[in-house]
Formats: structure tokens, C-alpha cells, sequence
């Protein structure tokens, strides 16, 4: 058993809160915070933020908005507060170059780490495998009828669990300060492929719907989905059907020694334990 502890933030989150269990499962003491968790923490809250650093060794950031200045502000001043409240290392979540607006300040974000002193570990992420059994595709999936402006342009979708071993890894091991991962699965794939495999994993009939950004958002705005959502969302399939996300990375295999899990592996398993029964 570590006697150190490791701050994970957004620990409720998809990632979160596997780099809590990976982190448990290595024998190491973990602070989980959130703004609904036991122990509180707000980004735009600064009195949560002493309470949080309070005898921690390392942490794993995830912050709202990264694109923005305010959080590149918030990730600088917390940084420089948690270097001097003696934590040593620090991994980021953050988002490939793909052009996308505010990008500046993602980088100024990372960058600010190093600066303040920390042992720093910027983690870049494409589309998660679990985005289609826990989060905004899951009923997609249920409903037979996955339906995306995101033509036939492909996604190296990469598995959560992969995502938070890298995390744990970097924060518990030396040798990744000052480092970059592009974190990617092993291969690129359309939302066709993703979908087929998961229609063949359930024995169920899936399948995909490629729609124009306008037929996209017209049917969300007609689910009574918020406009920024919509906004937000149509850029994001924009990129993937312009191939702006389709390189693969050998990041994951570096840092933990085996090869990323693939897609089928995760549709076979997400399947078996019940991710998309009706």
C-alpha cells in the first residue's frame, strides 16, 4: 500500500472514475472529488481547492470547457497552488490538434503545468469506445437506428479502461513527465463499422444512418436537445467526417505494454454483461 495520495478529479465521470479503481487496484490512497462528491471540488469554486490539495502527491485534472481562457486560467492558478502545497506530479486530459477553436488555450493549459513545477503528463483523447454503452449513443444504440452526420470519415476510437491505465500509470511511475499521448484504439473506424460490431456482438439489428449536419440538428432541436448541445456536437461529427480524428497511435502500447483493446473486444464484453439490453 502507497502511503501517497493522488487527487482524481471529475472522479464520477466516465474516466474518472476507473483511473479511481486502477489507482485503488495499484495499492495507492485516492482523494475523489467532484462538485456532487463527498469531498467537494469546483473549478470555479477556489475555496474547494485547498481542501482538495491537502496532503496529495499527484493528480489527475479533467476541467469543463478546456478550450476556453477561463479554464486555462483556473488550470494555471490551481497548478501553482498545488505545487505549492508539495504535489509532484500531474496528468491532464485534453484534446488532439484538430484545429478546433481555443485550441491556444488547451495548449497554454498544458503548458502551465510544467511551468508551476509539476511532473506533468498531458493525456489527448479521441472518441471513447464508451460513449455507445454509457453515454450520449446509448439510446442511439437501443432504438436500432444509430443516426450521425458523420458520413463514412472514421475515428480511432480508443476504450476508456486504456485511457485510465495510462493515467494511473503516469501518476504512479516515473519516466512521463514533460510527455504528450495521443491516446488512440488500434485502428480507425466509421460509425458504421462501430455500429456493426456492436449489432453483431447483441445479435440485434443495428444500424447506421449517415445525416446531413442540418437533417442532424434539426431532429436533435426536435428531441428538445439545447442549442449548444446541437452546436457542439454537430462541429465534433464534422471533424470525424472530415478524417481529422482517423490517425492511430502506438501512445497506449508505449506506456503500458500491450497492445490497446479493440473495439470487438469491448462490444463483445459491454454485450455480455448487459450494456444494451432493451
Amino acid at each position: 500500500m502507497s502511503n501517497e495520495t493522488i487527487l482524481v478529479t471529475g472522479a464520477t465521470g466516465k474516466i474518472g472514475r476507473r483511473v479511481v479503481q486502477q489507482l485503488a487496484d495499484r495499492g495507492v490512497s485516492v482523494r475523489a472529488v467532484s462538485r456532487s462528491g463527498e469531498v467537494r471540488f469546483d473549478w470555479s469554486d477556489r475555496t474547494t481547492w485547498e481542501p482538495a490539495l491537502r496532503g496529495v502527491s499527484g493528480m489527475y485534472l479533467v476541467a469543463p470547457d478546456l478550450g476556453s481562457a477561463k479554464a486555462a486560467d483556473d488550470i494555471a492558478a490551481f497548478a501553482r497552488q498545488a505545487a505549492e502545497a508539495g504535489v509532484r506530479r500531474a496528468v491532464l486530459v485534453s484534446f488532439p490538434n484538430t484545429g478546433t477553436p481555443g485550441l491556444e488555450h488547451a495548449v497554454a493549459a498544458e503548458r502551465s503545468l510544467g511551468q508551476a513545477g509539476l511532473e506533468s503528463t498531458v493525456l489527448r483523447l479521441r472518441w471513447f469506445f464508451q460513449n455507445f454503452s454509457e453515454d450520449f449513443l446509448h439510446d442511439a444504440v437501443l432504438s436500432g437506428d444509430v443516426r450521425l452526420p458523420a458520413g463514412d470519415g472514421t475515428e480511432a476510437f480508443v476504450d476508456a479502461e486504456d485511457i485510465a491505465a495510462v493515467a494511473a500509470t503516469a501518476l504512479t511511475e516515473t519516466g512521463h513527465a514533460g510527455a504528450t499521448y495521443e491516446l488512440s484504439g488500434p485502428q480507425a473506424m466509421s460509425f458504421a463499422d462501430a455500429v456493426a460490431q456492436i449489432a453483431g456482438a447483441t445479435g440485434r439489428d443495428i444500424r447506421y444512418t449517415p445525416l446531413t449536419p442540418e437533417e442532424y440538428a434539426a431532429e436533435q432541436r426536435a428531441h428538445g436537445v439545447p442549442e449548444e448541445w446541437v452546436q457542439l456536437t454537430v462541429d465534433l461529427y464534422a471533424q470525424v467526417r472530415a478524417g481529422a480524428l482517423a490517425s492511430v497511435t502506438d501512445d497506449v502500447a508505449k506506456v503500458l505494454g500491450r497492445p490497446p483493446r479493440t473495439f470487438a473486444q469491448f462490444a463483445r464484453s459491454a454485450a455480455a454483461q448487459g450494456a444494451w439490453n432493451a
